[in-house]
């Protein structure tokens, strides 16, 4: 269901901003797909954790969107990473309810970036890949140690299939 911001209350729309602005984040993963024209999925992830799950209620109600869970230990999570629902709806929200950090402004300016380049299908070549990594080396204080797949790993793949074919071409 896509969102009808302008429809969002002015008060709880900056009130959910700025509990994103602490405690949210924007997330770009990478994972091996071997069904995939490409050999990684690129997902992009909104997501919000919290020990009270009323507030994360409140964000999936007015994003219309996510889905809520919890783990072992009483925290809640509210996350969205279906990519429609992520263009549709979590970026016309922040678009106009927006942070006062300048870290969130520009950790949302760059996945909004992301997103532009995935519906422009430039995820499915080594060089969008590549653009994305670069954008998101720049994101969360670049994830250090928080990432399943460094970039090495996920550019390696496209160095085989050069010497692959680099091999066929010699003899």
């Amino acid at each position: 269901m896509k969102l009808l911001v302008d429809n969002i209350n002015p008060r709880i729309g900056n009130y959910l901003a700025g509990f994103t602005d602490g405690e949210g984040s924007f997330n770009v993963n990478f994972r091996q797909r071997e069904d995939y024209k490409m050999p990684w999925k690129i997902s992009l992830c909104f997501n919000v954790s919290q020990k009270d799950e009323v507030i994360l209620a409140l964000f999936k109600k007015q994003l219309a969107c996510g889905t809520m869970r919890s783990r072992d230990d009483g925290v809640w999570y509210y996350e969205v990473n279906n990519f429609n629902a992520i263009v549709d709806n979590v970026i016309p929200f922040f678009n106009r309810f927006s942070f006062l950090s300048a870290k969130k402004k520009r950790d949302f300016a760059k996945f909004k970036q992301i997103a532009q380049l995935i519906s422009d299908e430039g995820h499915l070549t080594e060089t969008g890949i590549r653009k994305i990594l670069d954008i998101r080396s720049a994101m969360n204080d670049g994830g250090v140690g928080k990432r399943k797949y460094s970039d090495n790993d996920i550019l390696s793949c496209f160095s085989e299939k050069q010497s692959s074919e680099t091999i066929r071409q010699i003899t």
